[in-house]
């Protein structure tokens, strides 16, 4: 009989600094997560055209590509319209949190990450992932 493989939820990191990817991934996996890295927006998108995570956890300041301009091209991709975006920043400035929701960015947090914070918003977006995709979405 066939047995179901159960996948953790994909969860695509996107930072420059291999610290905070490494604790970041080491975060994910304790919590039941499959952590995807990426060291800046370009790469990024490069692995979205491959996969679809559940999660993106995405820095601003990067090369090649930041977190604003991942966020626009993200969004301007039908297939990854509804990718639940949460932005994870050292910058905390209101302006820069109005332009993240502007450009459609679910969630605004800052560096470091909490994990206490971190976790719940996880949970309720890769749910909500989850539930749309059981519906074909």
């Amino acid at each position: 009989r066939g047995e179901v493989v159960r996948r953790d939820p994909l969860v695509l990191v996107v930072d420059d600094s291999i610290t905070v990817r490494k604790v970041t991934a080491k975060f994910l996996e304790r919590n039941g997560y499959e952590p995807v890295l990426a060291k800046d927006g370009q790469e990024a998108l490069e692995i979205l055209a491959q996969m679809q995570p559940a999660v993106m956890l995405l820095d601003v300041e990067m090369p090649r590509m930041d977190g604003f301009d991942c966020a626009k091209n993200v969004r301007e991709n039908p297939r990854h319209r509804d990718l639940p975006i949460l932005m994870i920043t050292s910058r905390t400035a209101e302006k820069h949190r109005e332009r993240a929701l502007s450009l459609g960015v679910n969630e605004y947090l800052g560096k470091p990450f909490r994990e206490e914070e971190l976790l719940p918003l996880l949970e309720h977006y890769v749910q909500q992932s989850s539930q749309k995709s059981a519906l074909g979405a």
